[in-house]
């Protein structure tokens, strides 16, 4: 005979709230700041050693082409993709562009959350929600959201956890 578990984990399904729109400038900022410096310095170097410029030139182009694929498409896709939700049981998040990654994780398993506001974020006033658990794939992210949503999400999902004492307790 088989026992149920009346505390069997909530079934994945698709988060229905986006990040914020500014969360693609941010995206194409961080693209930018990747792929520019190598590409310029190289395509420098091609001025500055003539002997040279033919494979600098191809090598800023090797980079390059992908590079500006990789700047015009990720940004928009991320968007797409990127999703959350909280409800009072669990939190879903929805990431990533070409490896896409979808997890849950129960309100009673929640250890902390904090928010993370790097330089670029700040520039466009966005913040990073970070839910960590005691799962091994690590905390859950909640990218790309304005920066005072971030903290009502935060203590919100503080007071949740803090009210459920359970399995983080």
């Amino acid at each position: 005979m088989m026992i149920s578990d009346a505390r069997a984990e909530p079934a994945l399904r698709p988060p229905s709230r986006s990040v914020d729109r500014r969360a693609i400038g941010w995206w194409l900022a961080q693209a930018l700041v990747t792929v520019l410096p190598p590409v310029l310095i190289v395509g420098l170097l091609a001025l500055l050693i003539l002997p040279a410029r033919r494979w600098l030139l191809l090598s800023a182009a090797i980079v390059g082409v992908p590079g500006l694929v990789y700047v015009l498409v990720m940004p928009g896709w991320r968007y797409r993709v990127h999703r959350w939700e909280t409800t009072p049981e669990v939190v879903f998040t929805r990431a990533g562009w070409v490896r896409q990654q979808w997890r849950v994780a129960p309100m009673a398993r929640i250890q902390t959350v904090d928010t993370i506001r790097g330089p670029l974020q700040q520039l466009f006033g966005l913040s990073t929600v970070v839910v960590t658990t005691a799962s091994a794939a690590g905390p859950l992210k909640i990218e790309g959201l304005d920066q005072r949503l971030a903290e009502d999400v935060v203590a919100d999902l503080a007071a949740k956890a803090q009210a459920g004492r359970g399995d983080a307790a």
